[in-house]
């Protein structure tokens, strides 16, 4: 069971990523030479800006395989300097969710999670994933894909649900 969830956890994290490396080719076929300015576009000032919502969208399947590899937590750099860091960084998430091995007890084992300020949660490993780490990885992937959206960048559901594309099928 636990190598089922696993898998689907990975296919999962790895389709979205490469919606992410979708979004951001568009993005940058937008914006031709002005393209690596993108990474500081923000839908609103007090909000994170794309480079760093790639990050973010980055560190839910990392820190998801540092989990299965029993390590600890470890968020990567929000400091995206360029767009060729922001796709190898997509690269090198993807390639460390290969070849992950969850255990059945690790679904239930309780996982501590330290925010801020003295704070933390603790959830059971099925919880961790599906209460914490996919809604963060959405949260940062839809905010991604809204600030390039609102920058004009012609994208539009297709572009963010390509993950179901080959499942259409003609009436």
């Amino acid at each position: 069971m636990a190598k089922e969830i696993t898998n689907n956890f990975v296919n999962l994290f790895s389709s979205r990523l490469t919606t992410l490396s979708h979004i951001i080719e568009i993005s940058e076929q937008h914006f031709h030479e002005k393209a690596e300015s993108i990474l500081d576009f923000r839908i609103i000032d007090d909000m994170l800006p794309f480079g760093t919502q790639i990050a973010y969208v980055c560190n839910q399947p990392y820190n998801f395989s540092l989990w299965c590899k029993n390590q600890e937590p470890c968020n990567l750099s929000p400091e995206i300097k360029s767009l060729t860091d922001a796709k190898n960084l997509i690269e090198r998430t993807k390639s460390h969710l290969q070849g992950l091995e969850l255990g059945d007890s690790k679904l239930s084992e309780l996982k501590r999670i330290n925010l801020s300020r003295g704070q933390y949660l603790e959830l059971e490993g099925i919880d961790y994933v599906q209460d914490f780490l996919i809604p963060n990885f959405y949260f940062h992937l839809v905010s991604a894909y809204n600030i390039m959206r609102m920058k004009g960048v012609p994208l539009g559901k297709v572009n963010y649900m390509a993950h179901v594309a080959h499942l259409v099928k003609e009436a």
